[in-house]
């Protein structure tokens, strides 16, 4: 009778153990399902907002960008450019070379939109040095500092500060200084991470990889 006892109880246990392993699964496979959902949500809302911005309905393509912007935990290279490309149709050019220039850093000269950002980011150029003449009102800006951006696939960016020479040189009167640049590792990357906290002013000099 023990034996049968102790037998039962070993299989009520097993069978236990089993459903809670299928729960897990279940539960495991549910949030997957759910994080692919959200995730062709983005894509749709994102193929949108572009289509906006291509018939001229800049506005609304600016509103829709803004979603996307607060939706996305590490924004996609693509929606960097075609929200800065965007922010200059509207006027806000300070924007657009912002999200431009994010763009260039982030992509160099291979990006497939590498070639039209540095044209849309020259035209933003231009209309700030008018602008410069004459008072105009700030308005509300969405700059890319507000935002981790997302970095590609190898998690790296070459350095701002030194543009990736890890040198930094101060033109003097007599002669130039050179200085190792205190951001950067010796390589002249930023782990994304770390450009991140560069673009919002919290990276502290000297923090760089090794």
């Amino acid at each position: 009778m023990r034996t049968i006892l102790l037998i039962w109880f070993g299989v009520v246990g097993l069978v236990s153990v089993s459903l809670a392993q299928t729960q897990e699964e279940k539960i495991r496979e549910y949030e997957l399902q759910r994080q692919a959902a959200d995730q062709r949500k983005l894509s749709v809302q994102m193929d949108s907002a572009i289509l906006f911005s291509e018939r001229g309905e800049y506005k609304r393509a600016d509103d829709e960008f803004k979603v996307l912007l607060r939706a996305y935990k590490s924004i996609p290279s693509d929606l960097v450019y075609y929200f800065g490309r965007n922010s200059y149709h509207l006027g806000n050019y300070r924007q657009s070379i912002d999200w431009l220039n994010k763009y260039i850093q982030l992509k160099g000269t291979t990006g497939q939109f590498s070639e039209p950002a540095v044209e849309w980011l020259k035209l933003a150029e231009a209309e700030v040095l008018k602008q410069r003449q004459k008072q105009s009102q700030d308005a509300a800006q969405v700059l890319s500092q507000d935002y981790d951006i997302d970095c590609g696939p190898t998690g790296k960016v070459t350095c701002p500060v030194c543009k990736g020479s890890t040198v930094i040189i101060k033109k003097g009167y007599i002669e130039d200084t050179y200085r190792t640049c205190p951001y950067c590792n010796k390589h002249g990357y930023l782990e994304c991470e770390q450009y991140n906290l560069l673009l919002r002013g919290e990276l502290q000099p000297g923090r760089a990889n090794p």
